[in-house]
């Protein structure tokens, strides 16, 4: 069994706010892989299911983001499972807006979400990092991460939620590598797909034109993956 969770603050005053990016991404998942419907529990909404053959139940806590640690712990005690089943999705201001990391442990860098659930659960849970970049100082940061994505962001907020929604099955395997890859070659070949088509392309046949598309695609997703 997985626990994912959320992190951000309850109430549509909140909803897209940069903080609450976590709780935009769990949704996907939830939406995405047909869990049932939210319903109060553990101190905030949850709802679960199956993905990867594996049950997940997935957590929004309610007690604000400082206090997301209360609502985790309660699960897990109820759950009989360890922190090492849990993945906490939250925001980044250290990563470039659109940029995904996922690992176990770490630090909390300031994240009160994450300084609450170290200090409930302990430190030996999976983080998934969604990089909302950085405002350049320090005295502009509660603004920022408590204000909503410009309408500009959709560009790349919408794809990474939704190709981070379909590869949710790696993390309920507990494989982050291979989700971060997952989640990296669908938007590549979202960006590959959406490129504006040359003079010549148009003017070639469908038919004619996805071998070529095909063969670029592999060339480009050979070139990222050594660069991993």
């Amino acid at each position: 069994m997985k626990l994912f969770v959320g992190l951000g603050n309850p109430g549509g005053a909140y909803a897209r706010h940069r903080h609450n990016v976590g709780f935009m991404a769990v949704e996907r998942i939830a939406e995405r892989h047909g869990l049932t419907p939210w319903r109060k529990r553990f101190r905030g909404l949850c709802c679960e299911g199956t993905i990867a053959r594996h049950r997940v139940v997935v957590l929004k806590p309610q007690t604000y983001m400082n206090e997301s640690g209360r609502a985790v712990g309660e699960a897990l005690r109820y759950l009989n499972i360890g922190p090492g089943d849990v993945y906490a999705f939250h925001d980044d201001l250290d990563l470039a807006p659109g940029k995904l990391k996922a690992k176990v442990g770490g630090g909390n860098a300031g994240h009160n979400g994450l300084r609450s659930l170290s200090q409930h659960i302990g430190n030996e849970y999976g983080r998934v990092r969604i990089g909302i970049g950085h405002p350049g100082s320090k005295d502009l940061v509660q603004a920022y991460v408590l204000h909503d994505f410009p309408r500009s962001d959709a560009a790349w907020l919408d794809p990474l939620l939704a190709a981070v929604a379909a590869a949710a099955d790696r993390l309920a395997d507990g494989d982050e590598a291979r989700f971060l890859t997952d989640v990296a070659l669908a938007l590549r070949a979202r960006e590959v797909s959406s490129a504006p088509r040359t003079r010549s392309e148009r003017e070639t046949p469908a038919e004619e034109r996805q071998p070529r598309r095909m063969g670029a695609l592999a060339d480009n997703l050979k070139k990222w993956l050594k660069r991993r």
